[in-house]
């Protein structure tokens, strides 16, 4: 069980590596909150990867400092209490998930007498309950991922890293692991998202944090960093002469199949647009705002020089 703390989960302010005269991490300052989901972005080579090891404990910064649940970076005794679910995993398909589970609880320390009931959950916990048992040969590339996911929940981790935890997965699978992880969070463990499935990231976060050649460029909810509003679609009855002239005073007005698109009207002013069409005669049967996504959004900074 977690352990309430005023400490954040994750905070690191100005931490860097470099492999010889190679940056891999510039300068990286994260805040993350407990019980939080929180979804990590950047193109490959980013330094997404080194960053979340250095968070891990596994490499060192070359400087810049920080803690992780409270701790200094890298403190072993806190490696008990995190969950890591790497993006390239295999394990021997010979061994049942669940004797590969309890090799997992074995190398993670948990007692002897708790191993068993600590697997039992962690199966059902990633939707693999009722195949235990199977060998891994036998699983699909889902139940994989499953396997993986329930590998990194062993112990009740209070901070847990996923990189890539719904790349093998169907819709249902993936709607299942963003249930799981909203539970857990619910809960008080903190999530902390590596994925390049940036509709999932913005369904599932709290927060995001955007990284570029080592840096983060741009951190914040979903939204916050989507920006602001485009403008309104219009779905309504009349000729494109009459739409243009009732919508002219509200944007740049685009006349589409079956209504328009108004750019640059945000929520406040959509009663006024409702209100201009129904006066030049126009039936309106729907009105709705449109907003860029975090994917678009993602791309715009990743093309910017």
């Amino acid at each position: 069980m977690q352990t309430p703390s005023s400490s954040p989960a994750i905070d690191v302010a100005g931490i860097a590596k470099r492999f010889g005269d190679t940056v891999a991490v510039a300068d990286l300052s994260l805040r993350v909150e407990r019980g939080s989901i929180f979804g990590f972005l950047g193109p490959n080579g980013a330094g997404k990867t080194t960053s979340v090891k250095m968070l891990l404990g596994l490499v060192r910064p070359s400087e810049g400092s920080g803690s992780v649940l409270g701790a200094p970076i890298g403190d072993r005794a806190t490696r008990a209490r995190i969950g890591y679910l790497p993006e390239l995993f295999r394990y021997q398909d010979w061994l049942t998930g669940r004797e590969v589970l309890k090799f997992h609880a074995a190398l993670a320390g948990i007692a002897r007498g708790a191993r068993s009931k600590d697997v039992d959950r962690a199966l059902e916990t990633a939707g693999l309950a009722g195949r235990g048992n199977d060998r891994v040969a036998g699983y699909s590339k889902g139940m994989q991922q499953r396997l993986g996911l329930a590998a990194a929940l062993l112990g009740e981790p209070e901070l847990l890293f996923l990189d890539e935890p719904t790349s093998a997965l169907d819709p249902v699978g993936r709607y299942d692991v963003r249930d799981l992880l909203r539970t857990l969070a619910r809960r008080g463990t903190t999530v902390f998202l590596n994925s390049h499935l940036l509709t999932e990231v913005e369904k599932v976060c709290d927060r995001v944090a955007i990284v570029r050649a080592g840096r983060v460029v741009a951190s914040g909810t979903p939204a916050e960093i989507a920006g602001a509003q485009l403008g309104v679609r219009v779905r309504a009855v009349a000729n494109g002469v009459q739409l243009q002239a009732s919508l002219a005073a509200f944007g740049d007005v685009v006349i589409e199949e079956g209504g328009a698109f108004v750019r640059g009207v945000g929520n406040d002013r959509i009663p006024d647009v409702v209100a201009s069409l129904v006066a030049s005669g126009a039936r309106v049967y729907a009105v709705a705002p449109v907003s860029q996504s975090l994917e678009d959004r993602f791309l715009e900074m990743m093309s910017a020089p």
